[in-house]
């Protein structure tokens, strides 16, 4: 199964690895999915993890990581992907990464990602955990 994380994701499932972000997050670890990403999603998520009070990484960390995590997930060119959230155009990086990726869904908990579901493979962490696992 191939799985986009939004940044959302991965920042709660980092920082809290007991809620059903980090058991998502984990399950990608132990190998039961594939995590596929985009340069815009691994840049998102360096900006943000030094934010995270509770992680207390500096930018460095967050950087390392970052290059790690670019080495364990398959990512996706998303340049020419045409993508729209009507409700935040912010988001439209993360939508192109499941387009271009044809990964099996989105996980996110972006209430404007979320309004996409009809149209597109996107799940809660909570939807994806109960059907996944």
């Amino acid at each position: 199964m191939r799985v986009v994380l939004d940044t959302n994701v991965l920042l709660s499932g980092i920082a809290y690895p007991a809620s059903v972000p980090g058991q998502v997050v984990a399950a990608w670890r132990s190998g039961a999915c594939e995590l596929v990403l985009s340069e815009a999603i691994l840049q998102e998520l360096e900006r943000n993890l030094p934010r995270m009070k509770r992680l207390g990484w500096d930018a460095g960390k967050a950087r390392h990581y970052v290059s790690l995590l670019r080495f364990a997930c398959t990512l996706v060119d998303i340049d020419a992907v045409p993508a729209n959230v009507p409700r935040d155009r912010s988001d439209d990086p993360i939508l192109a990464t499941l387009i271009a990726s044809g990964a099996d869904c989105l996980v996110t908990g972006d209430a404007d990602l979320l309004e996409l579901a009809a149209q597109h493979p996107i799940l809660t962490p909570a939807e994806f955990w109960a059907r996944h696992g």
